[in-house]
């Protein structure tokens, strides 16, 4: 079938018009151009609809058949384009004048124009494909005009320096879809032009030119080589009115002015264009560092839920306009087109791109990834929204690859119709209008889903609300009876006292200083609080801890947006205030902590213990490698995050005090890890790696950190400290490291150990990480900061106290290299298996623990002391490090594990213990456990009432009777 033949198939309304432009072809092109493209199957097969969908092709290849010609015999139309900025090089060769240059830019463009156009209606190229193609030829065009403008520019002017004498050069960014690489068919080109420093030029011969004035030029003619239309077209239509102050700013600036504008006076719309911002030609290196100081204006650190206003005001513009224009039709700016797409992910990244660096992404589709890995957005929505978008996109390329036309507006002419429908694979205009509106309507369900103020879908009606009368009247200082009744019928236990709390709050300092916009986010966030408060039945103290934590926020008008924003994470939070003080005191003073709140994903789906290393990795490797303060807030930010995560599911009942405090260890594990590396990062890039030299091998010398007390025993509860100890493995001859600045290894593990307690104690503004306690280390306070293992072992030995193996009972490795672990573990196995007297060792815990009693135990007539009372916590597990120390040289399977519930399993399956014991302890140590994590979720000491778990602590008392013989452990 030849040509003519094929394009009978067509619909009848496009086979006119092609068989007309394939005559014209014939008539102009040689016999042997013909043949070339009837014995191409794939160039024969797809000409036809090529040319009926895109008359801008046709004429084309029409008007220069050679441009065809050349396209087959290079093979370029069956392959991806590649390599732009070398094969654009090779073209462009050397252009004497403007002139030269602007002609072959035009025919560059033309060639890889229709080559791009017709792959992509042929169907041989994906959208990404096509949208990074166009935009890697916008690129090439850019920098290759760019490059021969400034070298004659040089020439007649001198090159532009700075004051240190050092060359200029001119840096273009990209915005828009040209900095998303997702440049479609016959887009506009939106660019900004900056310099880095100011100065003058160099080596003309007139006078010195001013940086400014000579870059200003250069950007001129770069407009002028890619917009001005001539004989042979254009390159681009340039679109310079995103730069500062648009139309009636300057042309160019330099880093310093650029960086002072949008600090002071850019505005929201700015801020979002330049999440798209990339450096598409000049110095890119200069760029990047551009565009690293500008970061901190597009992301910001803390949640930025002012973007869900500020989008919501632009989306509404936008409407207006496209209503003005009758643009409903528009795939771009209509309803659930393709601006909301990208206003649903700009929304994301706004408010979440400064503290999750993943989600800062110029690139739409990679941006929605990372929104369905991290969960914002769920597999179904994100996988629809990339199908809607994708399609948006082609129809949007095909429908402005008919004519080389910029629009996005659907055609109403049925010939426009016809091409585009079928260009897509319908039969006819139907059937694509249905597939459209279909992804439309998902579309625009998500971005209203996104973008839509939550209070307004609530139902929340501020106007009626009697506590919004309350409060716009106690804020303006007017009293009342009414006011406290409202409090009283509401069911306030101390409606005096809540209404004063209310007038301190509206009359504070930091209220008073708020912005006309903050005041107006109060008046909304206050009446919804007080409404919410009202329905709990722990009015009171929830009321109390809300007030404080407003007036903590309040300032940040950001944080009352997105509370207003988000009723459902209002009501989080003031039912976890209402249930904690901690969690109170911890978002207070962290107001950060409610994304936590916000994030169900992180609330209800928690991290798996061993994926905690791979988010904290990965929340850090966007970090500066030298920036120790940064990596620390980090740590600290992770910690408060996943132990914020734990009380909540705590809170709500989801977990367990045993489960919550193993997620606790984790955390504790992973924190530790990550100082260990942190510090050893440090010291070898200083001093080298530690080396010794053992029975004559030279071998690395290693480290590894110990955990004793709740944190050995996966015990931790909130704000415990850690109990650690530091090992390493050096020995022999020769221990030193190998860098510029060698250290003797003991010199060098003992600094290393002080800089993981500074990673892990400093307070910094996010706080600190842990309170660490090295005293269990051989010789105590006194004793050297780190331990060989050989010394460890030896001391162990035969100076190690009972009291000190009881603790070695709960003592875990944690941190270091696998075969320091291995060997910590192996002469903790051997120490506590060595056979013991056991009267002797019965005396001596039975001594440790009367000291203990008479030191620290605060129980009394008023209270009981659930750690140290007599049948509390203390009692259990001393019974238990006594047992591991009694039969652990009979009975190994003792020692694999650290913690007390799974000892006192083992103990009873060994029949070492009776099974009742194993029972009542187990529940007793459960009980206190669960009271212990309870009271510090309120802030309070482990103290209770006097007759408190009086026949737990009786049962504890009678089993240490059996154990140990000591008649002196009541429970009174």
């Amino acid at each position: 079938m030849n040509i003519k033949e094929k394009i009978s198939v067509l619909p009848p309304l496009l086979q006119g018009e092609a068989q007309r432009l394939w005559e014209d072809f014939c008539q102009r092109a040689s016999a042997m151009q013909q043949q070339l493209i009837e014995r191409q199957a794939s160039i024969a097969e797809t000409l036809p609809l090529v040319w009926a969908c895109s008359p801008f092709v046709a004429r084309h290849c029409v008007q220069y058949p050679d441009l065809l010609e050349n396209l087959i015999k290079t093979g370029d139309l069956l392959s991806p384009p590649d390599a732009y900025p070398s094969h654009l090089e090779d073209f462009l060769g050397d252009t004497p004048n403007e002139a030269s240059l602007s002609q072959k830019l035009r025919l560059f463009r033309r060639r890889e124009m229709v080559r791009i156009a017709w792959r992509d209606l042929a169907g041989w190229a994906s959208v990404e494909e096509t949208l990074k193609s166009l935009s890697d030829l916008a690129d090439a065009l850019i920098d290759g005009s760019l490059s021969r403008l400034y070298a004659q520019l040089c020439k007649q002017f001198g090159t532009p320096c700075d004051k240190n004498g050092v060359a200029q050069s001119l840096i273009v960014l990209g915005m828009g879809k040209l900095g998303g690489q997702e440049l479609n068919f016959s887009s506009d080109i939106d660019l900004i032009f900056v310099y880095p420093h100011a100065g003058e030029t160099v080596g003309g011969a007139g006078r010195a030119r001013d940086n400014h004035e000579f870059f200003t030029r250069l950007g001129q003619q770069l407009i002028n080589s890619l917009h001005t239309i001539t004989v042979d077209g254009f390159v681009f239509r340039v679109d310079m009115r995103l730069r500062p102050f648009g139309d009636s700013g300057s042309l160019v600036l330099n880093f310093n002015a650029l960086e002072e504008y949008y600090q002071l006076q850019a505005r929201d719309w700015e801020r979002y264009a330049m999440i798209k911002a990339r450096v598409v030609a000049g110095d890119k290196k200069a760029g990047q560092v551009l565009l690293n100081m500008l970061r901190p204006f597009i992301y910001r650190r803390y949640l930025d839920y002012n973007a869900f206003e500020s989008l919501r005001n632009m989306k509404a513009l936008i409407d207006q306009e496209a209503k003005r224009k009758g643009l409903e039709n528009n795939i771009k700016l209509g309803a659930g087109g393709i601006r909301e797409v990208e206003f649903t992910c700009q929304t994301f990244q706004l408010i979440r791109g400064g503290r999750q660096p993943a989600l800062q992404q110029r690139h739409l589709l990679t941006t929605l990834a990372h929104l369905e890995k991290y969960r914002y957005l769920s597999p179904t929505v994100t996988a629809g929204l990339r199908e809607a978008y994708l399609f948006l996109r082609l129809a949007e390329n095909h429908l402005q690859a008919i004519d080389d036309r910029q629009t996005q507006t659907l055609p109403d002419d049925e010939l426009n119709r016809s091409r585009l429908a079928w260009s897509l694979g319908f039969s006819d205009w139907a059937q694509f209008l249905a597939v459209l509106e279909k992804h439309q309507a998902l579309v625009h369900e998500q971005f209203q889903t996104v973008i839509t103020p939550l209070d307004a879908q609530s139902g929340v009606n501020h106007s009626v609300s009697p506590w919004l009368t309350l409060w716009l009247r106690v804020a303006s200082a007017v009293s009342d009876e009414t006011q406290k009744t409202l409090f009283v019928s509401a069911g306030y236990v101390n409606p005096d006292e809540a209404l004063a709390h209310l007038q301190r709050v509206a009359q504070s300092h930091a209220l008073q200083k708020l912005s006309r916009q903050g005041r107006e986010r109060l008046d909304k966030l206050i009446p919804l609080v007080l409404e919410m408060v009202s329905e709990l039945p722990q009015k009171d103290i929830a009321l109390s801890r809300l007030l404080d934590l407003i007036s903590t926020i309040a300032q940040r008008s950001v944080y009352l947006a997105l509370l207003i924003e988000r009723p459902a994470v209002l009501r989080q939070l003031i039912y976890f205030c209402a249930n904690s003080a901690w969690v109170a005191e911890q978002i207070t003073r962290y107001p950060l902590l409610m994304d936590e709140l916000l994030d169900h994903r992180g609330l209800y789906d928690m991290l798996k213990p061993n994926e905690l290393d791979n988010e904290l990795s990965h929340l850090l490797q966007h970090l500066p490698a030298d920036d120790l303060e940064m990596q620390m807030d980090c740590l600290r930010q992770f910690k408060r995050a996943n132990v914020m995560r734990v009380a909540t599911e705590e809170i709500a009942g989801n977990m367990t005090p045993m489960i919550a405090s193993d997620y606790l260890a984790a955390i504790a594990d992973t924190l530790v890890r990550r100082a260990l590396v942190m510090a050893w990062d440090y010291l070898i890039a200083k001093h080298g790696v530690p080396y010794c030299v053992v029975a004559g091998q030279k071998r690395p010398a290693h480290f590894c950190i110990v955990a004793y007390g709740k944190a050995g025993g996966i015990e931790l509860s909130y704000g415990s400290d850690l109990d650690i100890v530091f090992l390493h493995d050096s020995e022999g001859e020769s221990q030193q490291t190998d860098g510029e600045k060698p250290l003797e290894n003991s010199v060098f593990f003992v600094r290393l150990a002080q800089r993981i307690i500074h990673i892990l104690m400093t307070n910094t503004a996010g706080g600190s990480l842990y309170e660490v306690d090295p005293r269990l280390r051989p010789g105590g306070a006194s004793g050297l900061l780190v331990s060989g293992f050989e010394a460890f072992q030896s001391y162990q030995h035969h100076e190690a106290w009972t009291w000190e193996h009881q603790a070695l009972v709960r003592a875990r490795a944690v941190a270091g290299e696998s075969a320091c672990l291995a060997r910590f573990e192996q002469i903790r196995r051997e120490v506590l298996s060595l056979q013991r007297d056991p009267e002797k060792l019965r005396l001596d815990v039975l001594e440790m623990r009367q000291k203990m009693r008479d030191n620290l135990n605060k129980t009394n007539s008023q209270q009981f002391d659930i750690k140290q009372g007599n049948g509390g916590i203390i009692d259990i597990e001393f019974m238990i490090q006594y047992a591991a120390l009694r039969w652990s040289h009979q009975y190994p399977q003792l020692l694999t594990t650290t913690g007390v519930i799974p000892m006192l399993k083992r103990l009873a399956e060994q029949g070492l213990i009776p099974e009742l014991a194993c029972e009542q302890l187990s529940t007793a140590y459960h009980v206190y456990r669960a009271e212990t994590h309870r009271l510090a979720l309120q802030n309070q000491s482990a103290y209770l009432a006097p007759d408190a778990f009086n026949e737990h602590r009786q049962q504890v008392c009678e089993w240490w009777q059996m154990l140990l013989g000591d008649n002196k452990a009541s429970p009174n």
